[in-house]
């Protein structure tokens, strides 16, 4: 997704009916932002490794009306100048958009300073609009659309290459991805394209259908979702993303508030470091239990359980 990302970067800011993007790095961004900077010139700065005094300039710029984006590895983007987001950022609601690299388990032998499993939680505690495109063609609208203060969580567009990723519509926070009558299979993010790979070839009968949610904090469901959580009474979760706070919390208080009763509610989220060990991202998504073939099993051996 990074590569689609500096490409709509790019073509907003040739948009001369909008103000001038401004786009602040933490000493990141080589082979990947080098057509953003050429593009930019003096509106793209390199801040270094001083994530704070970044967050600190990017509300300064908001205030004299330029469209910001500030970029980092996702930990270092919201959890290193956490405060400075919220002071900063959030109590005057400044339009700067977090562009976190790499979320979940994105960069994977690097180790937990890498990883981001709780920046949803932790952003949507602010205040702050949570935005996890599962496409690449989900990045020009949304960032488009940005009003307030936005985290946009950057990971890998795995759809099958084979079929064309549904477009980002009116209900920008929900789409359907694929059909289905064995329960409701809810994906965050990227995920979605995981679960798209791992259901494509089950015919309807056999396999859950399956959402993409793309935006936190959950604030309605499409009637379409309603529609088949009320027939079916089942749905599952999965997001790279820790118990607290992130799609499934929010879905399952959604639901207990509107009085919608399910039957079964399976919710796979990251479990953290079972065994200790650090690994690639398939790796830690594999103990976590949401790689592709636990997302197999979830429909085949859970949601397809009669014994409810």
């Amino acid at each position: 997704m990074r590569q689609a990302f500096a490409e709509a970067i790019i073509g907003m800011d040739h948009d001369s009916s909008m103000p001038p993007i401004f786009f602040l790095t933490g000493d990141l961004g080589f082979m990947a932002l080098e057509d953003v900077r050429d593009s930019l010139k003096d509106r793209f700065i390199n801040c270094g490794v001083s994530e704070q005094n970044m967050v600190g300039v990017a509300a300064g710029l908001a205030k004299e009306g330029f469209r910001v984006f500030v970029y980092s590895i996702a930990p270092f983007c919201y959890a290193r100048p956490y405060e400075q987001i919220r002071n900063d950022i959030c109590s005057q609601k400044l339009p700067v958009c977090l562009v976190g690299n790499g979320g979940g388990y994105a960069y994977g032998y690097m180790g937990p300073s890498h990883h981001a499993l709780e920046d949803c939680a932790a952003m949507n505690a602010l205040g702050v609009k949570v935005l996890a495109p599962a496409f690449d063609s989900d990045l020009i609208p949304m960032l488009s659309a940005i009003d307030g203060p936005s985290y946009l969580r950057l990971g890998y567009d795995v759809h099958p290459r084979e079929f064309e990723a549904p477009s980002y519509g009116e209900c920008a926070g929900w789409r359907r991805v694929l059909s289905g009558k064995c329960g409701v299979l809810a994906a965050l993010g990227p995920l979605s394209g995981l679960a798209w790979d791992a259901l494509k070839g089950a015919p309807d009968g056999e396999r859950p259908e399956l959402w993409a949610a793309t935006e936190l904090p959950l604030t309605f469901l499409p009637e379409g979702l309603l529609d088949s959580l009320l027939i079916s009474r089942r749905l599952a979760i999965i997001e790279e993303h820790v118990l607290q706070g992130g799609l499934g919390a929010q879905l399952a208080y959604f639901l207990t508030k509107n009085k919608i009763r399910l039957n079964k509610f399976i919710h796979k989220h990251a479990l953290g470091y079972p065994s200790g060990r650090y690994g690639s991202q398939t790796f830690h998504r594999t103990e976590s239990g949401i790689d592709i073939s636990e997302i197999k099993k979830l429909f085949a051996e859970e949601l397809d359980d009669e014994d409810v």
